[in-house]
Order: structure tokens, then C-alpha cells, then sequence
């Protein structure tokens, strides 16, 4: 069973105009430890989990899947 964490975080960044440096920032980590998140290098911990999504305003779920989020575009069958 794998155990990688999915994530929309550079789309999410992107829609919003912020960079890996402003989200860092906002949550206290540092600026590289956003891009090992965004390429799958990390899993965040529960706790960093729900400040990312808190800081979106949206639901963790949106942010974060044990599965591959769709591709934009792709439609389901």
C-alpha cells in the first residue's frame, strides 16, 4: 500500500498569485520545505495539513488526496 500524499498546492498557489516564499511565510515553515511538499517529497504532518487548507479557506480534502487528483480537463467515466 503506498503511502503518498497528493496535493494541489501549486495549483492552488498559482489561482492565488502567491509565491512558495509568501505561503511559507504565512505558515511558518521554510520556503523549501513548500516545494518538497508540492513535488510529493514530503508528507505534511496532520497539523501543517490543515494550515495549508485553512489558509486557502477550504477543506483538506481539496488540498490533499491518498489518490491522484484528476487531471484539469480529464473527464470521468
Amino acid at each position: 500500500m503506498s503511502e503518498t500524499i497528493y496535493n494541489r498546492i501549486a495549483m492552488l498557489r498559482a489561482e492565488r498569485g502567491i509565491s512558495r516564499r509568501q505561503l511559507a511565510e504565512a505558515l511558518g515553515v521554510h520556503y523549501q520545505t513548500i516545494g518538497y511538499l508540492e513535488r510529493g517529497e514530503y508528507s505534511p504532518s496532520l497539523h501543517l495539513a490543515l494550515r495549508i487548507a485553512q489558509y486557502f479557506e477550504v477543506n483538506v480534502e481539496v488540498v490533499f488526496s491518498t489518490a491522484p487528483f484528476p487531471r484539469l480537463g480529464e473527464r470521468s467515466a
